[in-house]
């Protein structure tokens, strides 16, 4: 642990503040219901776990990098073990009640490991790939990155998690395009994923697959593995209907109402609807600070989790919901500079994993509550309630203080100094 003064990253830690305060905030505001419930207390325990993690992100910044380098193996199998271990004891919570995401002990749950694991696997993930000396050219070489990933995103399906596991997928392709695999093979690499959501319409899919023959026949993999793709893609086609049965009914609904809300407004369509109203009826300056009336009256449901950024759009408006924004774009800005500043490719591949951790958190969970994409039940960052992801957030930002002072000048571009 190093024991020197080291500069803090200000613009990091301020933005980081700024949306702590600002998700707090909103917090109390979720709880201020015409009913009382227990939501109305949780403002309470979420400032108290914001201290909590404060403390917990000023600890991890002591540690030098290369000892956060040297602790990434053990952390990680320390996190499988954990999430091993939730298969058999894991309890679910709130929305996510028939999950088996947390630990519990004596009846008490005491934290997801699956918060842990988001940073753990991209110190891991970082690791792999900064060994390579030049950027990954087929899909042989991307076996190692594939299987550090690949198992806790499996563990993570089962318990099932299926929020998390979209977190992990859109980290994993990040980090593959910071190391500088190129997008023809890492499309190549997506493309099973795609065949199975788009052989849901024949046409589509047929489509694609000939846009896939042409990328196969243009970007020349090796023989072996251009057959592999062409003869995976068919059978995640050919699957995908089978995938499709084997869903629970909660499952398909939530992807049938993605596409039309109206054909169960009253369950599974009720949380999208009344999120879209509650957000369109805020306006330019919204209702005012604890008076959105979706929410007062318990019409927006998990307004402390899921869904509070609709009590922001609704209490505050056009104007608080780009006051949010624009922290997060601040935020993503300077953790970008932190990777293109940072010594060596570890440093800057974590940097960037975990910025993209949070923006696919950012970009689902506000797509998810206007619609634009399927509920997966993703917390929004430094916003939902919940001390695990609080504290995770400020382990993340910790690091990042770490790898920043630790950092130089960097390459030219929009973002060097």
């Amino acid at each position: 642990m190093s024991t020197r003064r080291f500069p803090i990253d200000w613009p990091l830690v301020v933005t980081a503040l700024a949306l702590s305060t600002y998700g707090i905030a909103t917090v109390y505001s979720a709880g201020q219901t015409d009913v009382h419930t227990f939501v109305a207390n949780l403002w309470k325990s979420q400032t108290v776990w914001f201290l909590i993690s404060l403390g917990a992100g000023y600890a991890v910044s002591r540690f030098s990098v290369r000892l956060i380098d040297w602790l990434t193996w053990p952390m990680y199998v320390v996190t499988i073990l954990m999430l091993v271990l939730l298969i058999f004891i894991g309890k679910g919570a709130g929305t996510a009640a028939s999950s088996k995401s947390w630990l519990a002990i004596g009846g008490i749950r005491i934290g997801q490991p699956s918060e842990l694991a988001k940073i753990t696997v991209v110190l891991a993930l970082a690791k792999v790939l900064s060994a390579f000396k030049e950027p990954p050219r087929s899909l042989l070489e991307l076996w190692k990155p594939a299987l550090v990933v690949g198992i806790p995103w499996a563990l993570i399906m089962k318990q099932p998690d299926l929020g998390t596991g979209i977190v992990f997928v859109g980290f994993a392709f990040a980090m593959l395009f910071w190391a500088g695999v190129s997008w023809p093979l890492l499309i190549l690499v997506a493309s099973p994923v795609v065949s199975l959501i788009l052989a849901f319409n024949t046409k589509l899919w047929g489509a694609w697959f000939l846009l896939l023959i042409a990328l196969v026949l243009w970007y020349k993999p090796y023989m072996y593995e251009g057959i592999f793709l062409v003869v995976v893609n068919v059978i995640f086609g050919v699957v995908s209907p089978i995938v499709w049965e084997k869903l629970a009914p909660y499952q398909q609904k939530r992807l049938l109402v993605f596409i039309n809300p109206d054909i169960d407004r009253r369950l599974a369509g009720y949380h999208v609807i009344q999120s879209q109203i509650a957000i369109g009826s805020g306006g330019w300056f919204g209702k005012g600070y604890t008076l959105g009336t979706q929410k007062r009256l318990a019409f927006l449901p998990a307004q402390h989790t899921d869904f509070i950024f609709a009590v922001v759009g609704e209490e505050l408006g056009f104007m608080g919901v780009t006051l949010a924004f624009a922290l997060f774009l601040l935020l993503f800005l300077r953790v970008t500079k932190i990777a293109e500043r940072a010594n060596d490719s570890y440093s800057s591949l974590v940097a960037f994993g975990l910025l993209a951790s949070w923006f696919v958190h950012v970009l689902v969970n506000v797509g998810m509550t206007l619609n634009l994409m399927p509920i997966t039940g993703i917390p929004l960052p430094f916003f939902s309630y919940g001390g695990s992801f609080m504290l995770a957030s400020w382990l993340a930002i910790g690091i990042l203080v770490r790898i920043s002072a630790e950092g130089r000048g960097g390459r030219n571009g929009p973002f060097a100094v």
